[in-house]
């Protein structure tokens, strides 16, 4: 009788859940306006002239769409405020950011299996001290970095910067792993082990395989990182290997000539697309990985 009186009071006010729901809608709207807000200024900008910028409003649509803001951010143009654009300095941050994804996640992986998998003493901390090394400041170790790089010949280049992200970027990658692999049951190793199979045989045929949400969400993690990122790109590099983060900022700092604030915007959103086209195709499998590993069993 309860449990009917319940369910009846529950379905006598479906106005109120309609409104309700269309409330919470409506609020959601206003917030993603609001956030989605300046880029839609970046992009019209980005596809204004310089006049129409000068006479228009901030916030109003192109007259005349152009795309030659596109054209010199990209290309560079020496009668405009810089003479070589954003395209070495792309490929550059490509260079970097796909090996040190690469190299970062599998050995992330392979740090989390053995931590997870393979206990031996002292290996919680070891992993201590590796969750200790992801608060350090990035400021504290420029200068003994530098030191480490110039030792080792590579300082100024393109593999110097992987260096640089693959060793900050265990930390997170190892941490991403080792809690994913903790809720896969230790059955499955000790059952490969009386087969006969050895580390890395347990680690390809069992639990790569089981691995590809925590993947995504290292991958994500990592490359969003590392093409970002700016200190270590102007700290650690030099003419020629710039990621594209410092050509945007040598770009919109430049106060040579005019100030072209519509190259500004399209370097901005050149810089920003792979991150985003990133987070637009695998965005929904970040979440997803993120809460995979969260419930052990």
């Amino acid at each position: 009788m309860a449990d009917y009186s319940m369910h009846t009071v529950q379905n006598n006010n479906p106005i109120g859940k309609i409104a309700l729901r269309w409330g919470l809608y409506v609020m959601l709207g206003i917030f993603a306006v609001f956030y989605l807000m300046p880029f839609f200024v970046m992009l019209t900008t980005s596809l204004k002239s310089l006049d129409e910028i000068r006479t228009g409003d901030l916030i109003s649509l192109p007259r005349e769409v152009t795309l030659d803001a596109w054209r010199t951010a990209w290309s560079g143009a020496c009668t405009g405020i810089q003479c070589e654009g954003m395209r070495p300095y792309f490929w550059n941050s490509m260079l970097i950011a796909i090996p040190g994804v690469a190299i970062s996640t599998l050995l992330g992986a392979l740090n989390g299996y053995v931590v997870s998998q393979w206990k031996f003493r002292g290996a919680n901390i070891i992993f201590s001290l590796m969750l200790f090394g992801c608060f350090i400041p990035f400021q504290v170790v420029l200068l003994p970095m530098a030191r480490v790089l110039g030792m080792m010949g590579i300082a100024g280049t393109i593999p110097g910067l992987i260096f640089v992200h693959v060793i900050y970027g265990l930390g997170f990658t190892t941490l991403f792993f080792r809690n994913y692999y903790v809720s896969i049951p230790s059955e499955l190793t000790k059952a490969a082990k009386v087969d006969g199979a050895g580390f890395f045989r347990i680690f390809w045929s069992i639990f790569l395989p089981l691995s590809i949400p925590i993947i995504v969400v290292t991958v994500i993690w990592q490359f969003t990182q590392i093409w970002n990122d700016f200190l270590f790109g102007v700290s650690f590099s030099q003419a020629g290997t710039q990621p594209v983060t410092v050509a945007l900022n040598n770009i919109v700092n430049s106060t040579t000539g005019v100030k072209e604030y519509n190259v500004d915007m399209a370097a901005a959103i050149i810089a920003a697309l792979p991150t985003l086209l990133v987070y637009v195709v695998a965005g929904k499998y970040f979440v997803r990985g993120l809460t995979a590993g969260s419930v052990k069993g």
